[in-house]
């Protein structure tokens, strides 16, 4: 064969793109992808987050240009309907012919709707593709409920989903328990009373006999015992069937009940076509989580390319050629199917045997109704080996339970310590004794060799091990397990991660920040004699000054700290490059009347500064020098302007678009908002300046997404990101709540404010924090919506603090005499600068170029 190898994928899901992903940039193939939905792969195990605001584009798991980069010709919309095995050639719907040498079936699985009566009626769906949940939403808008048939993973999630659209919530399964196959009925009894204390009320032992018309709602399901429940939208999400089909009418080999029956290399009865994920039957078995599929992907794709070679002589197509003993091609061995995740904000966990089949296996169970704990664990007859385990309500302990489990370490003395509080004289367990071939992240088959290996070449933070191994990028379920590594692996290194702010400290900003909350430190000096040691730095001096301010809000330039700001706390002014200085007034929302442009005009005018609208909606003065700042800020604030916090670590702007008081699309008032928020949070001063936005819709207009803190308008109230960053390394903001309301809105946000102030470290913005946070999102969610640290009231208590002692610094400061006395150029002269220089330009000064300074000097001269 002298042309490139045609190799032909189809289906582009979460697995087959992962394949793609794993072969070579430079593979010897031509490849073609058939992809049945409008666009291409995305995560489907994020699905629910559709309804929390995320959009088909953030749920995206294809880099922009991968198909481009790769020469791979993705066609979308097209459905493969036959395979002519004899000709290798697929058929679409659409009437399309592809020729292949290689055939790579990624079909995936599709909803199993149980056969009731009624089933086919308006409004019944199924849960599995962004089209399925718009048309959810669609017959969700101005509903009053909703109900999903299944308690299993999906059908919980599918309940989240409705829940998010506003609709009183049931669940209906035909089991005793909810995740029958997961849990046990210890462990599903604590998620049911968890999920029913949420107001989803669930309805187990549940066979519906029929779907019919109702009376209070569009749908009346009828169940076996003679009940009934009305509803206005069904979900059907009980369980999954693999999409064998294609398989099956091409002739290949189709397992009993199902599926495409694969070898140990993903290859199917004929050697030239693969199959991977959940239309592929392994063993007897069929892996509906995409960890088992990513690795099909990787196992598939090697073996492809390894053999690519021989694929020119034509091999034959009737049967997969015996595997070569010799060979280094790797093959698929099974997966674990333990899983940890959240559903409805509860955490469950389930670990290998988790119902206590194998023979002679031994049982421990904690059970805290109190806190609404349930902890099992199943072990092998003499107690040494852990067989699985069953975790709801609190999955700390996954990670190291998995890790027994995969790796069969010996355990504890006493087993039960793993999920008791821990008694006196005993030790914790430790992964140290973890072998390099542990698979610590299995969505994307990170082992702790290869965390180590990352360690080993510089990677000491989560941050960077993510980007490096990819670890913990997936689902996150991965992340505590994957920080204990890093640590323990820096600490067997003897690589130290020094957290000290400075040599002056031995303490983080974090830690010093409690110390001086706690101990009411009110004064560098104070805190300095009490925890620290030396005269102090250029960097402690003005950390310690952000965390007093933080607390205290006390005036910046008091006599006891004036000495330790940085030069534009110092002058409450941003220092330009030719030495003088902006004037940035607070411009709340963007809003001005008429009489305020006229007066900055006017003062811009007098002192002959260059005048600038920024991205921040405000307009800045420049050119101020030194003297002149005091003189300015007074007519100003006779204005009635207050100082903006542009050169501060601080709450800078909230933007807004218009809303609805002019905007034909706006649904709520963002102006108004943005004012109020601005007005609450000026000058808040945190470890880094702190940018907000107020959009009146989802046209986003003031572009939100992009900012520490954005709120979005919707018909039912108010969208909150958070940790977004339009900087240097720009970050889209991730929604921590949805359609709340002012009052609510507000709390988070007071919340998630003083949260990042007290854990964040020296000159981290929001977006850093976030990416290093362990636990990651649904962490800070637990935190700033659940108060599942139980601090929430205190950091609202310190947020109403620093608004109760709002004063305007540069109104305090021109009104001080003794402030008054550092704006001078000069101690001991009342001269200006004299190497300030300006030239004109579009009718505006700027400062002159280092050319211009030599042809004036040159001039004079």
């Amino acid at each position: 064969m002298n042309a490139r190898s045609k190799l032909l994928v189809v289906g582009n899901g979460m697995v087959g793109q992962r394949f793609l992903e794993s072969l070579p940039a430079d593979s010897p193939f031509d490849i073609t992808v058939l992809a049945e939905e409008p666009r291409a792969a995305y995560d489907r195990v994020q699905l629910s987050a559709f309804f929390s605001g995320k959009t088909a584009d953030d749920l995206s798991l294809v880099a922009a240009g991968f198909f481009a980069d790769r020469s791979i010709a993705l066609r979308l919309n097209e459905r493969a309907v036959s395979i002519d095995r004899d000709a290798r050639r697929v058929r679409t719907a659409s009437g399309l012919e592809l020729e292949y040498d290689v055939l790579v079936l990624a079909l995936g699985s599709y909803p199993f709707v149980p056969p009731i009566p009624g089933r086919d009626r308006p409004h019944c769906h199924v849960y599995r593709t962004i089209e399925d949940l718009e048309a959810i939403r669609a017959s969700s808008a101005g509903m009053r409920s909703g109900t999903v048939v299944g308690g299993g993973l999906l059908g919980l999630e599918a309940a989240k989903a409705l829940r998010d659209l506003g609709l009183e919530t049931n669940v209906v399964e035909f089991a005793p328990r909810l995740m029958a196959l997961q849990v046990d009925d210890g462990g599903g009894g604590m998620l049911r009373r968890k999920i029913e204390a949420l107001g989803v009320k669930v309805h187990t032992s549940k066979n519906t006999k029929s779907i019919d018309a109702g009376q209070d709602g569009r749908h009346r399901m009828s169940f076996n015992d003679g009940s009934a429940l009305e509803t206005d939208v069904i979900v059907f999400s009980a369980g999954i069937r693999p999409r064998d089909d294609l398989g099956r009418n091409g002739g290949l080999t189709v397992g009993e009940r199902g599926g495409i029956v694969i070898d140990d290399y993903c290859r199917t009865s004929d050697a030239n076509i693969y199959a991977i994920g959940e239309c592929a039957l392994w063993r007897g078995r069929i892996y509906g989580l995409v960890a088992p599929g990513y690795d099909m992907a990787r196992v598939a794709a090697q073996g492809i390319v390894a053999a690519a070679p021989s694929r020119a002589t034509g091999a034959p197509s009737s049967a997969a050629p015996a595997p070569n003993a010799a060979s280094a091609e790797p093959t698929f061995t099974g997966a674990d199917t333990s899983t940890k995740l959240k559903l409805l904000g509860v955490g469950v966990a389930s670990i290998g045997d988790a119902h206590a089949a194998t023979p002679g296996a031994r049982a421990y169970s904690f059970i805290d109704e109190r806190r609404e704990v349930y902890k099992k664990l199943v072990v092998n007859e003499d107690g040494t080996k852990l067989l699985g385990a069953v975790l709801v309500g609190d999955t700390d302990d996954y990670g190291t339970c998995l890790q027994m489990m995969l790796n069969a370490m010996p355990l504890p003395e006493y087993p039960e310590d793993l999920i008791l509080p821990p008694r006196a004289g005993t030790k914790a367990v430790g992964l140290g004794t973890l072998p390099a071939e542990a698979q610590i992240c299995s969505c994307n088959n990170v082992s702790k060799g290869a965390i180590c290996s990352a360690v080993e070449n510089g990677c000491t933070t989560i941050g960077a091990l993510k980007k490096a191994t990819r670890a913990g990028t997936s689902c996150g379920g991965c992340a505590p397990l994957v920080t204990q590594v890093l640590q323990a692996e820096l600490k067997r290194k003897g690589i130290s991660v020094n957290t000290h702010l400075c040599e002056h400290f031995s303490y983080s900003r974090q830690q010093l920040f409690s110390l001086i909350r706690v101990g009411g430190l009110r004064t560098f000096e104070d805190t300095l004699a009490k925890h620290g040691r030396g005269l102090g730095c250029d960097i402690c001096k003005p950390a310690v000054a952000s965390i007093l301010a933080s607390c205290w809000n006390e005036f910046v330039l008091g006599a006891e700290r004036a000495s330790l700001q940085d030069t534009n706390d110092y002058y409450l002014a941003n220092m330009q490059k030719d030495g003088t200085y902006s004037v940035v007034p607070r411009v709340p929302g963007g809003e001005i009347t008429p009489e305020k442009l006229v007066v900055l005009g006017e003062v811009a005018q007098k002192y002959g500064l260059y005048t600038k609208i920024t991205g921040g909606q405000r307009i800045d003065l420049f050119g101020a020098q030194v003297h002149q700042l005091p003189l300015i800020w007074k007519e100003l604030i006779a204005a009635g302007f207050e100082s903006g916090h542009a050169y501060g670590k601080a709450m800078r702007t909230v933007k807004s678009c218009v809303g609805s008081t002019w905007c034909r699309f706006g649904v709520q008032d963002s102006v108004g908002l943005a004012i109020e928020i601005e007005n609450r949070y000026r000058g808040l001063r945190g470890p880094h300046k702190i940018k907000l936005a107020v959009s009146g819709c989802t046209r986003e207009c003031a572009e939100a997404q992009g900012k520490d803190v954005g709120v979005i308008a919707t018909d039912k109230g108010w969208n909150l990101y958070v940790c977004g960053n339009g900087g240097m390394k720009p970050r889209h903001a991730e929604l921590l709540a949805a359609d709340i309301d002012k009052e609510t809105l507000i709390r988070y946000i007071d919340r998630f404010l003083m949260f990042y102030i007290r854990t964040a470290d020296r000159l981290q913005r929001t977006s850093t924090w976030r990416d290093n946070l362990e636990g990651g999102l649904d962490y800070l969610k637990g935190v700033v919506c659940r108060d599942e640290l139980g601090i929430a009231a205190e950091l609202e208590e310190d947020m109403a603090r620093v608004i109760a002692s709002y004063e305007c610094e540069w109104k305090k400061a021109v009104e001080d005499p003794m402030t008054l006395r550092r704006f001078r150029h000069f101690i001991n002269s009342e001269e200006t600068d004299p190497n300030v220089l300006f030239v004109q330009e579009r009718g505006q000064i700027r400062p002159a170029t280092q050319e211009e300074r030599r042809e004036r000097a040159d001039a004079v001269a």
